[in-house]
């Protein structure tokens, strides 16, 4: 796998059912920081909220995922929300579902369906793209090697996480998966550039 398939930006959908509203918000995420930031934002957003159920998953492996009923009938919200991220084949994807209760009962059938459609929607209304997977690597060099450095970093198309300047440099860089072994070789002709595989 070289790819996988995310949203390109946040978004949001509504659904009824007997006076409950169904908020669905998606969001593209890095990490579980990402998601709790997200889900602060939409408790202060909707006070008066009763529930607030989501899943995310994050990474390319499909074992880093997290579902919650946030009260509702064990089943009903979580599962079928990311059930929806998974018929889509996401990763890197959060959807948490704000609902108001409107005062009827749904039951377990009602509540499923109920999650499954908004999480649905909102997934209707996102573009979806899809993103390299990269490979971290951490490279280490003397400052005349900057530009050379650089320009190799542009051309294939990789991203910096972060960089420290002391005596030399310390530059995080992810590659994507695809290009690993060119930016291996092409580093390896750079004299004094050390470099790491950050797995």
């Amino acid at each position: 796998m070289e790819f996988f398939q995310t949203i390109a930006q946040e978004g949001e959908a509504l659904f009824k059912d007997r006076g409950s509203k169904f908020l669905a918000f998606a969001f593209p995420i890095a990490s579980a920081d990402d998601f709790r930031t997200r889900l602060a934002q939409l408790k202060k957003a909707h006070p008066k909220a009763v529930h607030f159920c989501f899943a995310y998953r994050i990474g390319t492996d499909g074992n880093n995922f997290r579902v919650s009923d946030d009260g509702e009938p064990s089943g009903t919200a979580g599962k079928p929300i990311l059930g929806q991220l998974d018929s889509k084949g996401l990763c890197n994807t959060c959807i948490i579902v704000v609902r108001y209760f409107g005062g009827t009962l749904l039951g377990v059938p009602g509540l499923i369906n109920a999650y499954k459609t908004a999480a649905s929607l909102v997934l209707q209304v996102v573009p979806m793209v899809q993103k390299p997977i990269m490979q971290s690597f951490e490279l280490h060099f003397d400052y005349t090697q900057m530009n050379d450095v650089m320009m190799l970093v542009k051309q294939l198309n990789c991203e910096i996480d972060a960089q420290e300047q002391s005596l030399f440099i310390l530059l995080k860089v992810k590659v994507p998966k695809s290009r690993a072994e060119e930016f291996l070789f092409r580093m390896k002709d750079l004299r004094n550039v050390e470099v790491l595989d950050l797995l």
